[in-house]
């Protein structure tokens, strides 16, 4: 299950996790969002110990998605030892970002 992330618990959640995160940076009225949100949330149950998986609303948490140059959504960051390690752009398939989830494990 997908971590539901805000400005007030990311650095905790992400940059202080001792596994990868793979943060997905979305809105609700966002369409390709709300397509690749359940293979998002597939990937939490997925990786589950492995690494983490959560979300971000940017709406909700601007100060996060600006500090990271969010500019179009989803965009989909790979977190590893508190650095962008990889970035995905748009809604991709399963096996897109289970492959690059798994290349950081």
């Amino acid at each position: 299950m997908a971590l539901i992330l805000s400005d007030a618990t990311f650095k905790e959640q992400v940059l202080e996790s001792d596994v990868p995160v793979l943060v997905d940076f979305y809105a609700d009225w966002c369409g390709p969002c709300k397509m690749i949100a359940p293979i998002v949330e597939e990937l939490g149950k997925k990786f589950e110990g492995k690494a983490k998986v959560g979300k971000l609303d940017v709406d909700s948490n601007g100060v996060t998605a600006q500090q990271y140059r969010v500019m179009s959504i989803p965009t989909l960051l790979i977190f590893k030892d508190g650095k962008v390690v990889d970035t995905i752009v748009g809604a991709v398939p399963k096996q897109h970002l289970e492959a690059k989830l798994n290349a950081v494990l």
